[in-house]
């Protein structure tokens, strides 16, 4: 027996989705690129998801989430290592300072970068490993 192709007529209502969302305007562009620099506050998570979601969307969106990335990730995961070393009896309190130094450096500079990719100017991390290309 064989299986029968069912067509839909012309006049069918229902449509497919589109295959790819529409690009960013240039607004919106510096506003994710922004965000994924802010985003720092919270470590690398917020900048690996808006260069997932947004870098088919947004080419300076793309380039600063990479970035802003870039920047994060190893520093966030040296901040799971302080913070894992904060529970050593006697001077773990010497890496819960410099767990909240590394955070408020973090955000310091997370907010710099983000002030100037609002103005739609690419910013480039003084110390920053390209691990991501």
């Amino acid at each position: 027996m064989t299986a029968r192709k069912t067509v839909p007529p012309e006049n069918s209502r229902f449509e497919g989705s589109k295959v790819s969302a529409l690009p960013l305007t240039p607004s919106e562009d510096r506003q994710w690129a922004m965000m994924s620099h802010f985003g720092a506050v919270l470590g690398c998570i917020p900048a690996a998801i808006i260069f997932a979601v947004y870098r088919d969307r947004g080419p300076f969106t793309s380039q600063e989430s990479k970035e802003a990335f870039n920047f994060t990730f190893p520093l966030t995961i040296l901040a799971i290592v302080l913070n894992v070393l904060t529970l050593i009896p006697g001077f773990g309190w010497a890496f819960a300072v410099a767990t909240v130094a590394l955070w408020v450096y973090m955000t310091l500079m997370g907010a710099r970068a983000a002030i100037q990719a609002n103005k739609g100017r690419p910013y480039r991390y003084a110390f920053n490993l390209r691990l991501m290309k």
